[in-house]
């Protein structure tokens, strides 16, 4: 969202403008390995003194389904996001790189690993021996692994497309797919919890992958008057968008621990204290977007939000990162 960013992503790369690009590239990379870092350490972080015992692989399964949330983000926030600017007048024509094929290639390649552990019992396999193939077909779970897989695929085919809203479809179907795997029929009031879990990952796309392409336009477009007008549209929805996230989160993972215990269960269980580590981070990135709105509205230069704003990408990459470690480690035993 900077305002003297180069005019071409291509300009990044190469000469003497190309050295800031670089610095750019380092700390995204720097980023993502930071962000991986969380669901390969946070299992045992989390689990410590709990007396719980975690699933075989759980640190690989919380970076897949990381990685999964992720690439799930892009499209969908890019579609929201072009959609504020064909309302914008005198909007310019340039956009940046779309990024839709390397995300279904992402979503796929996490899609797969995730599959294969389904396909081998919720075990890590260790050959390719071991996995089952042909018992996906014969489960709840196996079944919405190979939805999951097969959307992503699809989703790759359709990048390219002349109408990039047609992307939205296959990766509605993943969307549905997770919030009923995360609530199976044995849990309490199932139909409830993915309810929720289907609002909250719709609208947590949108969030996501919005602010990252808004940040990605702004910075193509070199600011002006435009961005400033964009950032403020992204801006309220954002807002929306946010408070419902924060609703349907914290309601459909409080209702999965027993009610009367619900305080305790933050401290001394590994879901609890991931759950509390997630929303401490949701609190900061509300308070990142109050600051950007702040800046938006009182500064001379509305565009100086960029740099709250920035921040706020960052966070919620740390909050994909929790959410697939929270998918991963055991749900307290609820008792009815």
């Amino acid at each position: 969202m900077t305002a003297t960013g180069p005019t071409t992503e291509a300009a990044d790369a190469s000469g003497p403008a190309g050295r800031p690009g670089s610095g750019r590239a380092v700390a995204v990379l720097l980023l993502v390995a930071l962000a991986a870092l969380v669901p390969l350490l946070g299992p045992s972080v989390a689990l410590h003194d709990t007396g719980e015992a975690a699933a075989p692989g759980v640190g690989g399964v919380g970076l897949l389904r990381g990685v999964l949330f992720g690439a799930l983000c892009m499209p969908p926030g890019r579609l929201f996001v072009d959609r504020l600017v064909r309302r914008l007048p005198g909007a310019p024509p340039e956009r940046p790189t779309d990024w839709a094929v390397f995300a279904a290639a992402a979503g796929l390649t996490a899609a797969l690993g995730l599959t294969s552990v389904v396909a081998t019992g919720n075990l890590v396999p260790r050959s390719p021996a071991d996995i089952d193939l042909g018992g996906l077909y014969l489960s709840r779970d196996g079944t919405l692994a190979l939805i999951e897989v097969n959307a992503f695929l699809l989703a790759g085919l359709c990048a390219r497309a002349r109408r990039p809203v047609v992307q939205a479809w296959p990766l509605a179907a993943v969307v549905a797919a997770e919030a009923l795997r995360a609530h199976p029929a044995p849990e309490h009031d199932p139909l409830l919890g993915s309810a929720l879990t289907l609002v909250h990952l719709t609208c947590a796309t949108l969030w996501v992958g919005g602010l990252l392409h808004a940040l990605r336009l702004l910075r193509r477009w070199r600011g002006g008057a435009v961005g400033a007008a964009l950032l403020g549209r992204y801006a309220r929805l954002a807002a929306v968008l946010l408070a419902v996230i924060t609703a349907t989160g914290v309601w459909g993972s409080l209702r999965r621990m027993p009610a009367g215990t619900i305080l305790d269960q933050l401290t001394t269980t590994a879901y609890g204290r991931t759950l509390l580590a997630k929303v401490l981070l949701v609190a900061v990135v509300a308070a990142l977007a109050l600051w950007a709105r702040f800046r938006l509205r009182r500064a001379a230069d509305p565009l100086t939000a960029h740099v709250p704003a920035r921040a706020e990408v960052a966070v919620p990459a740390a909050v994909v990162a929790v959410s697939g470690v929270l998918t991963a480690l055991p749900v307290p035993i609820r008792r009815t």
